[in-house]
């Protein structure tokens, strides 16, 4: 089948795994140990399945110099206390994948978790291969945000000898809609995630899929 976009990049929280149940507890953790009070709710809690962490940790109240010591208690809980693999692949990804891969499409991962912790976790899913490059954020917050995220993975595919022309992202949150448009990429919305379809669209998702067999039919 003849494709739209020949390089395809992913997200990883709620796009190609469900993260959600490790990622909020490991937070919720890291919240009580610092003695922050915050809603419980895993309607509030899942807005941390996506953005930076440094930068919501802030918005639910975390003193701005205690925002660091909370994404290291976070990450203690989300790496050694085992949060990472509370976490699984959406069911048909895999098939997706390879059916992408079949059609000779050129498939990315960017994703503001840090690089060695998602190569890790699709490693475990037996999905890394599945990848051309797999690239994330820093641990020292330099390249945190999408837009850079997506920059440096454009720099990577370049200096493979690759060229990426036909590139679309696709992510469930507005903030991979706003990373794309920072680069001049179109992003295709997904609805299973953690993030706002009417918050994707109004950003300029050039569409919203539902299900696995509408993702394949939008690229």
């Amino acid at each position: 089948m003849a494709r739209k976009y020949d390089s395809v990049i992913f997200d990883l929280d709620g796009t190609l795994t469900d993260s959600g149940p490790g990622i909020m507890r490991c937070a919720a953790a890291a919240m009580d140990e610092l003695n922050v009070s915050f809603d419980r709710s895993a309607e509030s809690l899942r807005v941390f399945v996506g953005p930076p962490l440094s930068k919501i940790f802030a918005e639910f109240g975390v003193p701005a110099d205690q925002v660091e010591k909370a994404i290291t208690i976070y990450r203690e809980h989300y790496v050694k206390g085992g949060g990472k693999y509370e976490n699984i692949p959406y069911d048909g990804i895999r098939g997706l994948l390879e059916r992408l891969r079949k059609d000779g499409c050129r498939l990315y991962v960017a994703t503001t978790k840090p690089e060695g912790l998602s190569v890790d976790i699709l490693d475990h899913f037996e999905l890394s291969s599945c990848f051309d490059v797999i690239a994330g954020a820093t641990i020292d917050h330099s390249r945190e945000k999408k837009a850079d995220i997506l920059r440096y993975l454009l720099e990577q595919i370049k200096e493979s000898g690759t060229e990426a022309s036909r590139v679309v992202m696709i992510g469930d949150t507005v903030f991979d809609v706003e990373g794309a448009a920072a680069l001049g990429i179109p992003c295709i919305g997904v609805s299973w995630g953690y993030g706002s379809v009417e918050e994707m669209e109004r950003a300029g998702a050039c569409g919203i899929a539902h299900t696995m067999d509408e993702l394949y039919e939008l690229l």
